[in-house]
């Protein structure tokens, strides 16, 4: 099992960010369908102010390549990516077009 963990920014508007709640009480089952089809075992994502952090649990074949392949693959997943971004904003670092981004693990109590 690995871990990673990622954040993004919301649109900073009270409203936006109750929608997105909202959408994520409940998603759409292609889209948990694709989550758990893509090798990730356990996904949560925690909120403060706009800023999101995901943490999320894949299996010891998930690859971040394939993933992005099969959904790029998806009609359904790319109408769930493209409602979301009405909701998202890029964090301050990301690349042009980059959504999530994955946190370097910096301390381990362990």
């Amino acid at each position: 099992m690995s871990r990673y963990c990622l954040a993004l920014d919301l649109a900073d508007d009270p409203q936006l960010i109750a929608e997105y709640e909202k959408y994520h009480e409940k998603i759409w089952p292609e889209i948990h369908d694709s989550i758990t089809g893509g090798g990730i075992t356990d996904m949560e994502i925690y909120r403060f102010g706009n800023r999101l952090f995901m943490i999320m649990e894949t299996g010891a074949d998930f690859s971040f390549d394939k993933k992005g392949a099969m959904d790029a693959a998806n009609p359904k997943v790319q109408e769930w990516e493209q409602l979301m971004w009405k909701y998202q904003q890029a964090i301050p670092g990301a690349k042009p077009g980059e959504k999530w981004v994955l946190m370097n693990k910096i301390f381990s109590l362990q």
